[in-house]
């Protein structure tokens, strides 16, 4: 019985820390405007480009990060990883490659993009070696 409401509780604090990332700009855009919310649009080499990794780990994985973007953003993700395991569906690299296309023509990796919910670009920055906090004010231009 005790170890059932552990892993109940356990399951509950972890989904409270879940970040819901989509894939589709379509989507995000919907659930910008549904929401009200700003898209933090993320390109990302997950498994070849250091500062990605870093920025993941530094800023997308904490809790002050988390707690800010599930009241405020509406989370974007393309992801160009080079390893062949790590390869994404064709359509989702068709997806990524178009984004790339209209909002990072110089291929810059990572590369953060927030956008209003019409897909207008409000700010842009990458790799900021800053605390959650300090990163997410820079994603403001503040």
């Amino acid at each position: 019985m005790k170890l059932s409401l552990l892993m109940i509780s356990l399951s509950l604090s972890l989904s409270t820390y879940a970040q819901n990332w989509v894939y589709d700009f379509n989507e995000a855009k919907i659930l910008a405007e549904q929401e009200n919310k700003q898209i933090l649009l993320v390109f990302s080499g997950s498994d070849w480009c250091a500062p990605c990794i870093k920025l993941d780990r530094q800023i997308w994985q904490t809790k002050v990060f988390k707690n800010h973007a599930k009241e405020n953003l509406v989370l974007l993700k393309a992801d160009f990883p080079k390893r062949k395991k790590n390869q994404l569906p064709k359509i989702q690299q068709d997806k990524n490659k178009a984004l790339a296309e209209t909002y990072n023509t110089k291929g810059y990796f990572p590369f953060v993009v927030l956008l209003d919910a019409d897909g207008q670009v409000m700010n842009q920055l990458g790799y900021k070696n800053l605390t959650p906090t300090k990163y997410i004010e820079a994603i403001y231009g503040q």
